[in-house]
């Protein structure tokens, strides 16, 4: 099996090439090709792959065509304007008082405005040169985005995202459970979800947990939305809803923060990328002591804000999203069957959206692609935020595709987080001026 890595310099990478080295032998993949349009830096990854252990032939790619040409999987992990892109996204948004966190909020909607031609681009040529291939979809915002390229891919598109994922081990932890025998319900959108049920041998778990004050402190989320509140909203938020129901907080630390969360990235991979290309023989020491101080710095702000505490061990050694891209592509070989949540078109699962709106929710996933499982509908509440962001996605996609300049109004002026159409006007005239 061939698989290409597009954005193959980015920082995570090897995550997935770690996955693979470990992975049981059968179907396996025979050769990693990255593409990135910085040739210096999918340079370092590639030696940080190859000293991570003998595994699949790692190339580089001079040109997309020739990444695409003859692939079977096409992993889409691109940063569409860099960490700096990013670190510009916040800070616009915090200048305007608005909270602008990668996927969430005012920094969602322009970081979609950014990515979204690039993706769809992407997807026509895959379309063109690699037309069987399966596309795993980790470009953020992962649901936007893999929305766009649906149109044009159709059901060969699926987004994945490791937040569910890790939610659900943090949850079947603390009761007690193995997280690989546990049967779960999820649904929502992109870092936009809700566990309803976490069943073991049949009885539900999550009532109980919900009930126990110990339990709840004793993993992230617990401690990062409180006992009290989790009670009164029956269900375990993903950690990214902390932006909504605690948005006061979020904008006060991140206003009293001293850099952004992309300002910190920014600098942290440059000097990892600046020192790799001048140590090539250390690629892969100096990127695993990066990887760890990223990690125990994620969503620090929010659980600094929230009191969640410093991050599980066990969450920092990896297992995340690489791990789902890895049983995906398993699955979709026909090689081993599993139950993952993904971004998929709804197709029925949340009556009030239509069937091509993507939705993040549990799959069975064969060789024939994901199917979502039938979920109970959401409440009022959880809809209506489901409904409201999907309006802010399609509106976000359309713009990025036409250049209208009224969709991106209505994209910002109509999320949750951004609360008056001046400062979305105003936050779109110094995106259009920078």
């Amino acid at each position: 099996m061939r698989l290409t890595i597009i954005g193959g310099g980015g920082f995570r990478v090897p995550l997935v090439h770690r996955a693979l080295l470990g992975a049981p032998p059968g179907g396996g993949v025979a050769e990693v090709v990255l593409y990135d349009t910085d040739p210096a830096r999918a340079a370092v990854i590639a030696a940080v792959l190859r000293q991570q252990g003998d595994g699949p032939a790692v190339t580089v790619a001079g040109d997309l065509d020739e990444a695409l040409r003859g692939t079977d999987v096409v992993f889409s992990a691109m940063r569409v304007g860099g960490t700096a892109g990013r670190a510009r996204d916040e800070r616009l948004a915090l200048a305007e008082g608005v909270l602008g966190q990668e996927t969430v909020g005012a920094g969602g909607v322009l970081y979609g405005l950014r990515t979204v031609p690039v993706a769809v681009r992407l997807a026509e040529r895959i379309r063109e040169v690699a037309p069987e291939a399966w596309v795993i979809n980790f470009t953020n915002p992962a649901g936007m985005v893999t929305e766009a390229m649906s149109g044009v891919l159709g059901p060969r598109v699926i987004g994945i995202c490791d937040s569910p994922v890790g939610l659900v081990r943090r949850a079947a932890r603390a009761v007690g459970v193995d997280p690989a025998r546990a049967e779960f319900d999820y649904l929502g959108l992109n870092h936009l979800g809700w566990l309803r049920s976490l069943t073991y041998r049949g009885r539900d778990l999550l009532p109980g947990l919900l009930a126990d004050d110990t339990a709840l402190a004793s993993f992230e989320e617990g401690r990062l939305f409180g006992a009290r509140w989790l009670r009164a909203l029956g269900s375990l938020p993903n950690e990214y809803l902390h932006y909504y129901y605690f948005r006061r907080e979020a904008l006060e630390q991140a206003w009293e923060a001293t850099e952004t969360r992309g300002e910190f990235l920014d600098r942290q991979q440059s000097a990892f990328f600046a020192r790799a290309a001048a140590e090539p023989e250390r690629a892969a020491a100096l990127w695993d002591v990066t990887r760890m101080e990223r990690e125990r710095t994620y969503l620090a702000e929010a659980r600094e804000a929230g009191g969640g505490g410093e991050r599980d061990p066990r969450d920092l050694e990896g297992g995340g999203y690489e791990q789902v891209a890895l049983d995906l592509m398993h699955a979709l070989s026909g090689e081993r069957p599993a139950r993952l949540i993904l971004n998929v078109p709804n197709a029925g699962t949340v009556t009030a959206l239509d069937d091509a709106a993507v939705v993040e929710t549990v799959c069975e996933v064969d060789a024939a692609g994901p199917r979502p499982l039938p979920a109970v509908p959401p409440g009022d509440g959880e809809l209506g935020l489901m409904l409201q962001v999907k309006a802010v996605e399609r509106a976000t996609i359309r713009a990025a595709l036409t250049g209208s300049y009224d969709a991106a109004l209505r994209a910002l002026t109509l999320h949750p987080l951004v609360d008056s159409p001046a400062v979305a006007n105003r936050l779109l005239l110094r995106r259009l001026g920078d």
